[in-house]
């Protein structure tokens, strides 16, 4: 029975140093990219300057009363048919001032991200009604219990840079309860960047008192602000949306950075063509960051713009097409070319299993937004039936694709010890292989990514240990986080605090 446990111990130790991190991570978030360019120079002038036409001469419709006002106070022109339109030079003059990079704040500091430049995160969104469940391997609807456990393995997860809320607790049915819930159970599992949606403007508000409550006092959440806020403010085509430009308001006064999420449809709510698609699709989110001006020139703001693509023989979402690849791809380029700080949606399989068209259409889709040059890649993990549902087990799988993905941005450092001659002079001439040598072992963690979940094993000793998949290997690995990570970010003074003031479920 002694030598049973010294070699259980043994083995769990061999465990624990397998999955801690490397001591030179060779694949870290923030990897540069931009190399990619689907659109050429002049295709791009020739994109933006169609979109400046379109809010010249077309502008924007159902502009709510106070945004009317004050964008009529900054420049903006009532074309007395029902349409705010905005002259090139405002439209400049909001990007010009747009704020170019700026901090996501963790309430950890050491998580905190910087949005800007062509430095690429890999994060998450979605909204999924329908949770993967583990144990069966059929679709339920997603509860509140499931997001508490979405947020609680992503924690752990080194590749998820920020964390959006997943999926929508369809068990709290009152949208004030929900908003409210959704806050409290990203306060209570992480520390990361944070960011949720607030269904009303009135929800922003109450709910500030709770981050200030978790932030140490009151007004003190605004001074780090550590969530942000998701907002459509712009419903394609061409319009605003008036309970989200309410939300717009309530967060910049509470300075709550925001990304204004343009969410377009191919050959639906924008054209069939891609480049009119990206054309319409850039001026709308030129729109938000137009509204965002002003009402107050350089707040944080997310140039969120998402083509989305349906199956126009069936008006079926179409999250993996290489449509989506290459849209987001020139959204995320054509934002970067602007310098504003990019955030495109890739990684939306439309697969219902954790199959071979899971891996492609996400492998695809993410690598091309992260070659060109992605701020923030939203839906990137988890995500799953075109946005419908969401997986734990995807989570696990997406965080590693995430590092082979980071691992293609870095590139090729050469250098004179990179380049080895002398580590190749000696091996041809002395024992004929670099196994072993002191270039090799230098090389051996800086240089390369070890999976954790894929497996490299030969079949035979794959079969030997159970011969399981990748879906199977990332269950066990999702069931040992939940099991075991039971984050307190939440001291007992402040749940007590905020359960005493907030319906907590």
């Amino acid at each position: 029975m002694a030598e049973q446990r010294a070699k259980r111990g043994g083995r769990r130790e061999r465990l624990a140093q397998r999955a801690a991190k490397p001591a030179v991570d060779p694949c870290p978030p923030g990897q540069i990219g931009g190399d990619y360019k689907p659109l050429t120079p002049e295709e791009l002038e020739r994109v933006y300057s169609t979109s400046l036409e379109l809010l010249a001469k077309l502008g924007m419709g159902e502009v709510p009363p106070q945004l009317h006002a004050d964008l009529l106070a900054a420049g903006a022109q009532d074309n007395g048919a029902g349409r705010v339109v905005f002259p090139p030079q405002l439209v400049e003059q909001a990007i010009d001032q747009a704020a170019k990079t700026f901090v996501l704040h963790g309430r950890d500091d050491s998580r905190s991200i910087t949005v800007g430049g062509n430095a690429v995160h890999f994060g998450t969104g979605g909204a999924a009604v329908q949770t993967l469940d583990m144990e069966s391997g059929v679709y339920r609807p997603s509860t509140l219990t499931d997001l508490h456990d979405f947020t609680r393995l992503q924690d752990t997860l080194a590749n998820v840079s920020w964390f959006t809320r997943c999926c929508v607790a369809t068990d709290v049915p009152d949208n004030y309860d929900l908003d409210v819930n959704t806050v409290y159970a990203l306060l209570k599992n992480t520390t990361k960047p944070v960011a949720t949606s607030f269904t009303l403007a009135e929800h922003v508000a109450p709910i500030v008192e709770m981050l200030d409550i978790a932030a140490g006092g009151p007004g003190e959440f605004s001074k780090r602000p550590f969530v942000k806020a998701h907002i459509s403010p712009v419903i394609s085509p061409m319009r605003y949306g008036e309970d989200a430009v309410d939300v717009v308001y309530e967060c910049i006064r509470h300075n709550i950075p925001m990304s204004c999420i343009t969410a377009a449809q191919a050959g639906a709510t924008a054209p069939a063509t891609l480049a009119g698609f990206l054309a319409q699709s850039l001026a709308e989110t030129l729109a938000s960051l137009v509204m965002v001006h002003a009402i107050q020139p350089g707040f944080p703001m997310v140039f969120s713009n998402w083509p989305l693509v349906i199956d126009l023989r069936t008006g079926a979402f179409s999250g993996g097409s290489g449509e989506t690849a290459v849209l987001n791809a020139a959204s995320a380029q054509l934002s970067n070319w602007l310098g504003l700080p990019s955030g495109v949606a890739c990684s939306m399989t439309d697969a219902k299993a954790i199959d071979a068209q899971y891996g492609a259409e996400k492998g695809l889709t993410s690598l091309a937004a992260a070659l060109a040059g992605g701020n923030l890649i939203y839906e990137s993990s988890g995500m799953t039936a075109s946005l419908l549902g969401v997986s734990f087990e995807g989570f696990v799988l997406d965080d590693e694709m995430h590092s082979h993905t980071y691992r293609a941005l870095r590139g090729i450092e050469v250098s004179e010890e990179n380049l080895g001659f002398e580590a190749i002079c000696a091996a041809v001439l002395g024992e004929g292989h670099f196994l072993g040598g002191q270039h090799t072992l230098a090389a051996m963690e800086r240089d390369y990514f070890y999976p954790a979940i894929a497996d490299r094993d030969e079949p035979r000793t794959w079969a030997e240990k159970g011969g399981l998949d990748a879906w199977a290997q990332a269950r066990v690995r999702a069931q040992e986080i939940l099991r075991t990570h039971q984050p307190a970010y939440l001291t007992a003074e402040q749940d007590r605090d905020i359960r005493a003031r907030f319906k907590i479920y």
